[in-house]
Formats: C-alpha cells, structure tokens, sequence
C-alpha cells in the first residue's frame, strides 16, 4: 500500500466507524486489563510478599508510575522519526506480555523472623486480605499471635475452639503475652526473587513507553483531520480503557488476593498476550495507517536496519530502567530537578521569544500544568496510600478485598463519563459551558473534597477496628472520579490548543513529564502515611488511621484551597487564551 493509499479514508466501516477501530478497541482494553491488574495488586505484594516497609514499597510504585508516564515522551519520538506507530506498539505489546508474565515468577518471598528469649520463630501469614493471620513458626510449633504496640499475644484463630491458641502456646513453651522490650524481629529479604520483580517492573515501564500514546496515534490515523466522527471514535475508544481497567480490578484482583499472586499477575500477562494477538492478527483492518512519514525500507542506525535496531533497542533500555528501579530514591532525586528546569527553560522560551497570543496562550498551558501536578499528585494516591488504607483501616465485606478497591474508578467513569461528555455538549450548546481553567479548578476541588470525606470518616465513623465502612472509601473514589473527569479529557486537547505549533511536541512532552513528576510527589505524599508493619501487617491500628486522617486532611484542604484558587484567577487565564476554547 503506497503512503497515499494509506491517508485515504478507510473502506470498510463497522457500526459507521472505521473497522480498524474495533482492532485497536479491543487491543487497549486487553492493555489496559494488564496494566490495572497488576496495579491492583502491586502494593499489596510489595509489602506482604516482599515485605518491603509502607514508606519504601510506596517509594517503589512512585518510581514505576513516574518511568511509566514518561516513557511514552521517548516512545512517541522514536515512532514519529523513524518506525511508526504501528511498528511501536507491536514492539511495546511483546515487552509488555514479557512483563506481566514474568510477574508470576514470586520467588521465595521476605522472611521475617521473631526472637523470643533466645528462641527464633519465623512469621508465617495465612491470608492475603485484611483478615489474614500472623504466626510464630520453630519446628512443629505453630502458635497464631498479634504484634500490637502493646506487645506480643496469643490469640485465636476465627473458627478455631476458644483457648486453642493458648493451648497450642502453652504445648510449645511460648508465653502468652509478651511486653514491647521482650521481643525482637528481623527480616530476610528474597535476593533472588527482587530482581526478577524489578526486571518484571522494567519490561512493563519499556512496554508502555513504546505502546502507551502510539496506538492513541493510530486511533487518530483512522480519521482525516475534520471527520465528524473523530471526537465519537476516541471516546468509544475511552470507554475500551475503562472496560479493560473495570474487568482487571475486579478478576485480576479477586484471583489474587484469593489463590496467589501468580494467578492475579498471570491473568494480567494472559490478558496482554491476547492484546497482541489481536493486534497481530488485526493488522489488514487498520488499512496501512500508523506507518512512519517516511518508507522504512532501507533506512538504518548504526549500520542496522531500523526495525531489529528498536527491537534491540527496546531489551537493551530494560537494563538502565531495572537499574533505576533498585535504586528508586535516584529516581526521585533527578526527575523532579530536571523537570523544573525544564519548566523554567519553557517559561523563558515564551516571555523571551513569543509575543502577543502566542506568548499569552503558552503562559496560560504551563500555568494549567502546573496546577496539573497538584491534582495527580493527590489522585495518584489510589495505586498506594488508598490501596493500604483500604487494607490497613477499610472495613471490608466477605465478597469484596481491599486490592478490588480499584474498580470504583473506572466503573464510576463508564457511568459517569457519557453524562460528563453529554453535559459539556449541552451547556457548550447553550454558551454556559466552563473553561478550561474553571475545569480544572474543579477537579482540584473534587480530589480535595474526596479526602476531607475519609478525613472525617477516620475521625467519626471508625469501629472498635480502627476501620471505616467501605462507603468513605468509595465516596472518596466517587469524587476523585468526577474531578478526573473535570480535568483529565481537557488536559491533553488544552496542550494542542494553546501551544505555538512549533513547539507543540516539546509541550506535549513537559505534560508527560508533569505527571512523571506528579507521581513522584505522589510517592512522597504517600510515604508521609506509613507506620510500622511486622510480616506486612499494620502494628498499631489506631496509629495508623490517625495517621491517614491527619495526611488526607492535609492534602484535602490543600487540594480544596488551590482549586478555589485557580477558580479565583480563571478570568484572568480565560482572557490570555486569546479567542481559545
């Protein structure tokens, strides 16, 4: 097919949209299915099975979001310049089914161990929900205990006679009760099953750099440039990566926490492998779209045809990216400084070499990106503070666990997502529609309002537990969901908008390396919420609900106060949009 065969308008059509359409539908939700099911459970395996603490299994997933968002800034340049998008996300999709299966691969798992008067006892734990069981292990002894502030004790286990866990203490000499200064722990970590999770990790972040914005490419690709199905196509497109998210935390998630993480992390990996699958086998009905500008044939790098070098390429970026992964404190410590300056060469940029609209409209974008990093820093809470908070102080149902938490948001976006896109028609109808700062004044207001909820619950709604009815928690989400809902849909069209089309590429990459930046912040927001945990449960209940009502009111009335704020001045950033919408 010649390059302007390619850039006619397709053939064949389904359901009045273009076929290839339904290829790329159902390639993303079998994506994004892999994505969030790994997501749901991957706090959760960092703390019990790898036992790393709260504040370092935070910092971990706040290293993997930040590579994961900023990933796709490389992915997209290298398919614009020399592959394509296509060619892209095939590669990605094969790094990605390389990933999530080897996620099943759990190794032995942390080792924690109790010394009691000169007698060292492993801790075993049944369970991998908020109900699960710690036990003191020396040979045949197996006695069930609790580790609260107040020290070690016996106790009984839920089903067994009452007195069997004294009886099983007394049998084996342990004592009943242990004070605070009459015990010690320490923990074993897994060498060889934490690189194989980390080179999992990395595969993933690799994968989603080379997918993640080039098959949104291809969607585009299906539409000439005024097609009036266009806005309709991404949005059935939308509603592919809900679908995908809805179904992952709900089987992804209940196989996981109820069998084994290698079930939850291998229906992931079988997920992706259908994704590529179908893509594979969908590539007569994309119609040659998503080529590169330029014919491929022939072209190398370093003396290499430019396919096989990419392929290599991309195994060969695995390794730097496993490397930062171990080390996800250097993580931290260079994106946010190179962020900054480049935000701050941005800035310059447009008060030094831009005038009149364009300097205005490009002030007004890298002012609403800044504001940006504020929302997903709070939002991004939900992969890690909410996840624990959910395990750690949730009151949780029989038929639900803490990791399908995850499934609000992107139910209450399948729900609520068509009345939003409805709504904005409707008032845009009527000249009542808000701008685009007013939109993302909203969204800061929600998220805000979404922990001053869980704020208020730690304080008046908590049982005897020191857990609180799984509805704040939704609420929570409920509200986060109609602030992303607010912001998200507008973020990526607004960088389009306002940026001075030579630089628009450069803008779309500081967005994406604001919500790498976002999650950083996330992670250090996070951390502020950790307590002590011994064989990855929480050791003081109360503590760590105060705690979490103390961190989301902070944030809360932060997020409340800086959206009121950009409410405040939105007149101002609406008059430098200069005529934009």
């Amino acid at each position: 097919m010649s390059t302007s065969d390619a850039g006619a308008a397709p053939r064949k059509q389904f359901l009045g949209h273009p076929r290839g359409l339904v290829i790329l539908f159902l390639t993303e939700m079998w994506e994004r299915f892999s994505y969030y099911g790994m997501r749901a459970l991957l706090i959760f395996y960092l703390t019990q099975h790898f036992l790393f603490g709260p504040a370092e299994a935070q910092g971990i997933y706040a290293a993997y979001a930040a590579l994961v968002y900023l990933m796709p800034v490389i992915g997209g340049l290298i398919a614009d310049k020399y592959l394509g998008s296509r060619r892209a996300v095939i590669i990605g999709a094969v790094l990605l089914v390389a990933g999530h299966f080897t996620m099943a691969f759990e190794g032995s798992g942390g080792r924690e161990y109790l010394t009691v008067g000169g007698t060292e006892y492993a801790l075993q734990v049944e369970g991998r929900d908020t109900d699960r069981q710690i036990y003191a292990v020396n040979g045949e002894t197996r006695v069930p205990i609790s580790i609260r502030p107040e020290g070690v004790n016996v106790v009984d286990v839920e089903g067994q006679p009452a007195g069997s866990g004294a009886q099983a203490a007394a049998a084996a000499g342990f004592p009943a009760q242990i004070a605070p200064d009459g015990y010690t722990t320490r923990v074993d970590r897994d060498e060889g099953g934490e690189p194989i999770l980390f080179l999992a990790l990395s595969l993933i972040i690799v994968g989603v750099g080379f997918l993640k914005a080039n098959i949104s490419t291809v969607v585009g690709a299906l539409y000439e440039k005024n097609d009036p199905r266009r806005d309709g196509g991404f949005t059935i497109f939308y509603v592919g990566i809900n679908l995908g998210a809805v179904l992952a935390t709900s089987l992804c998630a209940w196989l996981g926490i109820e069998y084994g993480w290698a079930y939850g992390f291998g229906l992931a990996g079988i997920g992706m492998a259908f994704g590529l699958l179908t893509f594979i086998l969908g590539q007569s009905w994309l119609e040659g779209r998503g080529e590169p500008a330029r014919p491929i044939e022939g072209r190398r790098l370093l003396g290499v045809p430019l396919v096989p070098f990419f392929w290599i390429a991309g195994l060969v970026a695995v390794f730097p990216t496993w490397l930062l992964m171990q080390r996800h404190a250097l993580v931290e410590a260079i994106l946010i400084p190179v962020a900054l300056a480049t935000f701050v060469a941005v800035v310059g940029y447009t008060l030094f070499r831009l005038k009149g609209a364009e300097r205005s409209r490009m002030l007004v974008a890298e002012v609403l990106i800044f504001f940006s990093v504020l929302f997903w820093a709070l939002f991004e809470q939900a992969g890690s503070s909410l996840s624990l908070f959910a395990d750690q102080s949730t009151a949780m149902p029989s038929w639900f666990n803490a990791a399908q938490t995850q499934l609000f948001n992107p139910a209450i976006i399948v729900v609520f997502g068509p009345i939003f896109a409805a709504l904005w028609v409707w008032l845009a109808k009527r000249n009542m529609e808000p701008s685009t700062p007013v939109k993302f004044s909203f969204g800061l207001v929600f998220v805000g309002l979404g922990f001053l909820v869980l704020t208020w619950a730690t304080d008046n709604a908590a049982n005897t537990d020191f857990r609180v009815p799984l509805l704040f928690l939704f609420l929570t989400y409920f509200f986060h969901t109609i602030g992303e809902l607010c912001l998200s849909p507008v973020g990526l069209s607004m960088i389009t908008k306002l940026s001075v089309e030579r630089v628009v590429g450069l803008m779309m990459g500081v967005w994406f390396l604001s919500s790498s930046v976002a999650h950083i912040v996330a992670g250090l927001i996070a951390k502020a919420t950790a307590t002590d945990t011994v064989a990855g449960v929480v050791t003081n209940p109360q503590l760590a609900l105060d705690t979490y009502g103390s961190v989301f009111g902070t944030i809360g009335l932060t997020g409340v106060a800086v959206g009121a704020l950009l409410l405040l001045i939105s007149p101002i950033l609406k008059k430098g949009m200069a005529g934009v919408h």
